[in-house]
């Protein structure tokens, strides 16, 4: 897919890693700045990918029926918001998107590796993020803070751990397009901060003001 005039920039990590949050005070900070993002989650972000979230996320199912699911939901949520979004030459902030399905169906899961990117590429027809914020946050710690129950959260702890090892290798594969962020003790202005002042490194946004 040819690149875009807009930005894409999504958000990943394991479950209750606080990226919610962090997507909210990214888009405050953006907005201040002139930026006015399209803001948007995976699985959903389009009506049919709303409905198919609600199956995704509430029942159980096989593996590669759930794989499936997850591009379906991206083909149609890439058809209705984020292409026409980018090629209007809006921001836009997805929570989750192909590497979560990476972590979650290839490692996790334990689905080929190399079919699981290819059903990515399918889905969004070579469409990749320009950035990508990763919240490496410990799985236990992650799922103590969590308000967001879904039935990937009940996989529990070693299911969390083996997601996180997919993100990381998931990483490797594509380091320049990756900012990881260690919450730890950081505020999540602070962290939207460090957020900004990425994109002020990559000259997607002016020096701020002093």
């Amino acid at each position: 897919m040819p690149r875009h005039p807009g930005r894409f920039i999504t958000f990943e990590g394991t479950e209750g890693a606080g990226k919610s949050t962090l997507i909210g005070k990214v888009r405050e900070r953006l907005e201040i700045r002139g930026v006015r993002p399209v803001v948007t989650r995976e699985p959903g972000g389009s009506p049919v990918a709303e409905k198919l979230r609600s199956l995704i996320l509430g029942e159980a199912m096989d593996p590669r029926a759930e794989l499936f699911l997850y591009e379906a939901a991206r083909a149609e949520h890439l058809a209705r918001t984020v292409v026409p979004a980018l090629e209007g030459g809006r921001w836009v902030i997805c929570d989750r998107f192909t590497d979560s399905t990476l972590a979650y169906q290839g490692m996790a899961r334990g689905l080929p590796w190399n079919e699981v990117r290819a059903a990515n590429r399918l889905a969004t027809r070579g469409l990749s993020p320009d950035l990508t914020v990763f919240l490496d946050v410990d799985p236990g710690v992650g799922l103590g803070r969590s308000t967001d129950p879904n039935r990937f959260e009940r996989e529990g702890l070693a299911f969390q751990r083996e997601v996180r090892k997919g993100f990381l290798k998931a990483r490797k594969e594509g380091a320049r397009r990756w900012l990881t962020l260690k919450p730890g003790k950081a505020t999540p202005e602070a962290l939207a901060e460090a957020v900004i002042k990425e994109l002020e490194r990559r000259k997607w946004l002016p020096p701020a003001r002093r």
